[in-house]
């Protein structure tokens, strides 16, 4: 008989590696450089990676990592797929000399086929099962309404496959018959499938191709699916299937902010400056994360100015673009992201109010 997650967790013991994993996160700055370097060494010498490494860069927690490597004597190729970031972030690329790979499909290839990035990685995917339903994800699409697992979850209730009751109401309108309830549901698709094909296809082929194995700048403070990954496999995860090195892992963003000023990283504009608070506290006078211009992963999250109105503050033809007309319904009416934000609550019409007026030059 197959073994249900409950028992799968048990035999790895996953409990211990997440509970050790919080106390490495709670060790001091010093400790945690140290314990990068050791772990970036430890995957570099692996004699099923043998140095055949590279670095996956995107933002400034992965550009921090490439010269993290570069000044502990670890000098292996970066590549990132740049078209996709912000021009500031791409120009740092090209003076670090990372090479550019190019997406498996445009930004608007993939919303227009799969649908929209919104709310988070995790919620998207549950979304999309239930708007493409199957015999074979039967089960998953009742424990996304229900929180009530089958086999293999161990047939527990009120787990956190159930979708909140907030997004509930507006996208599980597509179980209503099957489960009995008045669910809402919206008038164009979700998907969880941009970064695999905007990011994670085109580094995953040419790691086929080259033969070499990621370093990736990923912190599990940062949250989402990667946080639990991380906690469970740690730092360096080796087996037949995959091979990777988070050597910052155990970071914070303070932990994060700290080297890069330390290593006099080349911060990108549209972080702004990497400035300390009264408080201690450092921060970036700009952006705190980036991403794609068309991602809306987390905007339910933030206050305004938002991405989108920042988007605008850059480039006022590309956020009309993207906010109203990146696609076209079945009518032939052109809309964009401002439609989807109108469903999901977030406001996103007048960006120029949210700024101050000197600022609103800046995209003239």
């Amino acid at each position: 008989m197959t073994e249900n997650c409950i028992e799968r967790n048990k035999r790895l013991n996953t409990e211990k590696k997440i509970a050790d994993f919080r106390v490495k996160q709670k060790l001091d700055y010093d400790f945690k450089i140290k314990y990068a370097e050791a772990r970036a060494w430890e995957f570099y010498n692996h004699p099923d990676v043998a140095g055949n490494c590279y670095v996956a860069v995107g933002g400034l927690d992965s550009i921090t990592l490439l010269m993290f490597l570069r000044k502990i004597g670890i000098n292996v190729p970066a590549v990132s797929v740049s078209i996709l970031e912000d021009k500031s972030i791409q120009s740092v690329h090209r003076q670090l000399g990372v090479q550019a790979l190019k997406p498996l499909k445009s930004k608007v290839q993939v919303i227009r086929e799969f649908g929209w990035p919104v709310l988070s990685k995790e919620i998207a995917g549950k979304i999309s099962l239930l708007q493409n339903p199957s015999p074979k994800n039967a089960t998953v699409r009742h424990a996304i309404i229900t929180g009530e697992t089958g086999e293999y979850g161990g047939y527990r209730k009120n787990t956190r496959m159930k979708l909140s009751q907030k997004w509930l109401e507006k996208f599980g309108g597509y179980e209503n018959e099957n489960e009995n309830v008045n669910y809402g549901k919206p008038d164009f698709l979700v998907s969880d499938k941009c970064c695999y094909y905007l990011k994670e296809k085109p580094c995953n082929d040419y790691a086929k191709k080259s033969g070499r194995f990621p370093y990736m700048g990923l912190m599990a403070s940062e949250g989402g699916r990667r946080e639990k990954a991380l906690m469970m496999h740690g730092c360096n995860y080796i087996s037949p299937g995959t091979k990777r090195s988070c050597p910052f892992a155990i970071f914070s963003r303070q932990d994060l902010l700290r080297l890069a000023i330390e290593l006099e990283v080349p911060v990108p504009e549209i972080y702004g400056k990497i400035e300390q608070r009264n408080d201690g506290t450092l921060y970036t006078t700009k952006a705190q994360r980036t991403g794609c211009s068309m991602c809306g992963f987390g905007i339910q999250l933030e206050k305004r100015p938002h991405r989108f109105d920042a988007l605008w503050q850059r480039d006022a033809k590309e956020w009309d673009f993207w906010m109203n007309k990146c696609c076209t319904d079945e009518s032939g009416n052109t809309y964009g992201w401002g439609h989807v934000l109108d469903y999901i609550g977030v406001e996103w019409r007048s960006p120029e109010a949210e700024f101050a007026p000197e600022q609103t030059m800046l995209n003239k």
